[in-house]
């Protein structure tokens, strides 16, 4: 590893608890994480509906026709977000709250750079590819009233990333962030187009390493329905 100081840190490394899914269409869930106890292997999971799903081994990812696959193999979220989260809402939020497999500490996660590179410890490297966008799953998992606007509006919405280096990711592994493009788009930016501010299309295409199915929602200038 590089000798310069860590930007962040793993804080937890989340596994699905899974249980059925009672808010949609797929009989189970992944979205209940907790913490796991050793070290975890991280891995390319391929496609997204015909792959392993989660980018972690023993993870569980239900709808696999929207979530998972190489671009979405792994989803961080910031330990300091969860906490502006559970001042807002009145209730604790432990790691893994929203589904994230890694909760982080120090990294400014929704700021990320898309195609921006993490080395994390000695073996993993991770590249920032996308926002998450809420779904079904998710407002009913929080069970707060106008949940998928409230986390919309906040554009608050962590990072998806692809497997660059296979290995294992532990508690407390130091993140470095090894390569950050020039283009300045945001994980945030993205969100924000993609949702509530679709003026903002046509820049996200300056981020190259974006999913195809993202960039071509740029290029036609479609949103997510948020309803």
């Amino acid at each position: 590893m590089s000798e310069r100081l860590a930007d962040g840190r793993v804080l937890s490394v989340n596994l699905a608890r899974v249980r059925s899914n009672l808010w949609g269409k797929d009989g189970v869930t992944g979205i209940d994480k907790r913490p796991a106890t050793g070290p975890v292997l991280v891995r390319a999971p391929g496609e997204q509906a015909h792959g392993l799903g989660s980018g972690l081994a023993g993870d569980t990812i239900g709808d696999l026709a929207n979530h998972g696959g190489d671009d979405q193999a792994v989803y961080a979220y910031a330990r300091e977000d969860l906490d502006r989260w559970q001042t807002q809402l009145g209730r604790e939020l432990p790691p893994g709250s929203f589904g994230e497999n890694l909760t982080t500490a120090g990294l400014d996660v929704s700021a990320a750079v898309v195609g921006e590179r993490w080395q994390i410890g000695d073996e993993v490297e991770l590249q920032v590819t996308c926002p998450r966008i809420p779904c079904s799953t998710f407002r009913g998992w929080i069970d707060e009233r106008g949940w998928l606007r409230t986390f919309t509006v906040a554009a608050l919405p962590g990072a998806y990333l692809r497997v660059v280096g296979a290995g294992h990711v532990r508690h407390r592994d130091p993140i470095s962030v090894v390569h950050r493009p020039d283009h300045q788009i945001t994980v945030a930016t993205v969100f924000r187009a993609l949702t509530l501010e679709p003026a903002l299309l046509p820049g996200i295409l300056a981020a190259d390493q974006l999913p195809s199915e993202t960039k071509e929602m740029a290029a036609q200038g479609r949103t997510f329905s948020l309803g």
